[in-house]
Protein backbone atom coordinates (compact mmCIF):
# COMPACT_ATOMS: atom_id res chain seq x y z
CA UNK A 1 0.00 0.00 0.00
CA UNK A 2 1.50 3.24 -0.90
CA UNK A 3 1.88 5.58 1.84
CA UNK A 4 0.18 9.25 1.57
CA UNK A 5 1.39 12.48 3.14
CA UNK A 6 0.13 13.43 6.20
CA UNK A 7 -0.73 17.43 6.57
CA UNK A 8 -0.02 18.01 10.17
CA UNK A 9 0.56 21.23 12.20
CA UNK A 10 3.51 21.63 13.93
CA UNK A 11 1.90 21.23 17.17
CA UNK A 12 0.78 18.61 16.00
CA UNK A 13 4.25 16.85 14.85
CA UNK A 14 5.99 18.04 17.99
CA UNK A 15 2.94 16.26 20.47
CA UNK A 16 3.16 12.84 17.94
CA UNK A 17 7.17 12.94 18.52
CA UNK A 18 6.46 13.71 22.63
CA UNK A 19 4.28 10.39 22.71
CA UNK A 20 6.43 8.61 20.13
CA UNK A 21 9.48 9.30 22.97
CA UNK A 22 7.48 8.06 25.68
CA UNK A 23 6.38 4.77 23.98
CA UNK A 24 9.95 3.80 23.33
CA UNK A 25 11.74 4.83 26.45
CA UNK A 26 8.97 4.68 29.30
CA UNK A 27 6.25 2.73 28.27
CA UNK A 28 8.49 -0.15 26.70
CA UNK A 29 10.78 -0.30 29.61
CA UNK A 30 7.26 -0.62 31.65
CA UNK A 31 5.76 -3.54 29.72
CA UNK A 32 9.12 -5.26 29.55
CA UNK A 33 9.01 -5.38 33.40
CA UNK A 34 5.96 -6.51 33.33
CA UNK A 35 6.35 -9.09 31.17
CA UNK A 36 9.32 -10.25 33.31
CA UNK A 37 7.75 -10.32 36.67
CA UNK A 38 5.12 -12.20 34.91
CA UNK A 39 7.46 -14.78 33.58
CA UNK A 40 8.60 -15.45 37.27
CA UNK A 41 5.17 -16.53 38.28
CA UNK A 42 5.67 -19.79 36.68
CA UNK A 43 3.18 -21.37 33.63
CA UNK A 44 2.72 -18.83 31.13
CA UNK A 45 -0.18 -20.71 29.73
CA UNK A 46 -2.49 -19.79 32.22
CA UNK A 47 -0.73 -16.59 33.15
CA UNK A 48 -3.06 -13.70 32.66
CA UNK A 49 -0.59 -11.05 33.91
CA UNK A 50 1.32 -12.30 31.32
CA UNK A 51 -0.94 -12.43 27.78
CA UNK A 52 -2.01 -8.90 29.10
CA UNK A 53 1.36 -7.87 29.23
CA UNK A 54 2.31 -9.32 26.00
CA UNK A 55 -1.27 -7.75 24.16
CA UNK A 56 0.05 -4.37 25.31
CA UNK A 57 3.32 -5.24 24.47
CA UNK A 58 1.59 -5.72 20.71
CA UNK A 59 -0.73 -2.61 20.97
CA UNK A 60 2.48 -0.22 21.77
CA UNK A 61 4.77 -1.46 19.16
CA UNK A 62 1.93 -0.90 16.45
CA UNK A 63 1.10 2.68 17.75
CA UNK A 64 5.05 3.18 17.37
CA UNK A 65 5.22 1.79 13.92
CA UNK A 66 1.61 4.08 13.25
CA UNK A 67 3.71 7.31 14.34
CA UNK A 68 6.81 6.41 12.75
CA UNK A 69 5.19 6.62 9.27
CA UNK A 70 2.90 9.76 10.16
CA UNK A 71 6.11 11.67 11.09
CA UNK A 72 8.04 10.30 8.14
CA UNK A 73 5.24 11.06 5.74
CA UNK A 74 4.37 14.60 7.39
CA UNK A 75 3.73 17.82 5.25
CA UNK A 76 4.15 20.66 7.98
CA UNK A 77 1.13 22.63 7.50
CA UNK A 78 0.99 26.37 8.43
CA UNK A 79 -1.79 28.27 9.45
CA UNK A 80 -2.63 30.70 6.55
CA UNK A 81 -1.91 34.29 6.35
CA UNK A 82 -5.77 36.02 4.85
CA UNK A 83 -5.77 33.88 1.35
CA UNK A 84 -8.21 34.18 -1.21
CA UNK A 85 -8.97 30.45 -1.65
CA UNK A 86 -9.49 27.91 1.79
CA UNK A 87 -6.92 25.26 1.54
CA UNK A 88 -5.46 23.59 4.50
CA UNK A 89 -4.14 25.09 7.12
CA UNK A 90 -6.77 27.90 6.66
CA UNK A 91 -9.10 29.37 9.46
CA UNK A 92 -12.48 29.74 7.88
CA UNK A 93 -15.37 32.19 9.51
CA UNK A 94 -18.78 30.74 7.90
CA UNK A 95 -22.30 31.62 8.60
CA UNK A 96 -24.86 29.12 7.93
CA UNK A 97 -28.84 30.63 8.87
CA UNK A 98 -28.28 32.62 12.03
CA UNK A 99 -25.08 31.54 13.48
CA UNK A 100 -21.30 32.19 12.39
CA UNK A 101 -18.62 29.50 13.15
CA UNK A 102 -14.54 29.43 12.53
CA UNK A 103 -12.95 26.14 11.63
CA UNK A 104 -9.71 25.31 11.19
CA UNK A 105 -8.57 23.17 8.27
CA UNK A 106 -6.12 20.70 9.68
CA UNK A 107 -4.98 17.12 8.42
CA UNK A 108 -7.64 14.72 9.83
CA UNK A 109 -4.86 13.23 12.04
CA UNK A 110 -5.81 16.29 14.31
CA UNK A 111 -9.14 17.05 13.64
CA UNK A 112 -11.53 17.79 16.62
CA UNK A 113 -14.85 19.03 15.69
CA UNK A 114 -15.24 19.92 19.44
CA UNK A 115 -12.02 22.41 19.28
CA UNK A 116 -13.12 23.89 15.61
CA UNK A 117 -10.31 21.82 13.79
CA UNK A 118 -12.16 19.27 10.69
CA UNK A 119 -10.69 17.33 9.20
CA UNK A 120 -9.38 18.36 5.21
CA UNK A 121 -10.43 14.59 4.58
CA UNK A 122 -13.83 14.85 5.94
CA UNK A 123 -16.83 15.82 3.43
CA UNK A 124 -17.07 18.85 5.15
CA UNK A 125 -14.06 20.03 4.74
CA UNK A 126 -13.41 18.93 1.26
CA UNK A 127 -16.38 21.29 0.09
CA UNK A 128 -14.72 24.24 1.92
CA UNK A 129 -10.91 23.22 -0.15
CA UNK A 130 -10.74 25.69 -3.22
CA UNK A 131 -13.69 28.06 -2.46
CA UNK A 132 -13.33 31.62 -2.04
CA UNK A 133 -14.83 34.38 0.71
CA UNK A 134 -19.05 34.70 -0.43
CA UNK A 135 -19.28 31.10 -1.62
CA UNK A 136 -22.15 29.13 -0.85
CA UNK A 137 -21.77 25.63 -0.32
CA UNK A 138 -24.48 23.07 0.19
CA UNK A 139 -23.56 20.21 2.39
CA UNK A 140 -25.59 16.84 3.33
CA UNK A 141 -25.57 16.81 7.09
CA UNK A 142 -27.26 14.00 9.36
CA UNK A 143 -30.48 16.35 9.72
CA UNK A 144 -30.40 16.99 6.03
CA UNK A 145 -29.23 19.59 3.81
CA UNK A 146 -27.33 22.75 4.40
CA UNK A 147 -25.94 25.80 2.87
CA UNK A 148 -23.22 27.61 4.53
CA UNK A 149 -21.71 31.02 3.31
CA UNK A 150 -17.88 31.67 3.72
CA UNK A 151 -17.49 35.62 5.22
CA UNK A 152 -13.97 34.91 6.09
CA UNK A 153 -10.44 33.55 5.50
CA UNK A 154 -7.62 34.33 7.49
Amino acid sequence: MAEQNTFITSDGLNKLKNELDKLKTKKRKEIAERIQEAKELGDLSENAEYVEAKNEQAFVEGRIQEIDSLIKHATIIKQTKTGDTVEVGSKIKIKDDNDTKEYYIVGSNEADPSKGKISNESPIGKAFLGKKIGDTIEIDVPQGSKKFKIIAIA
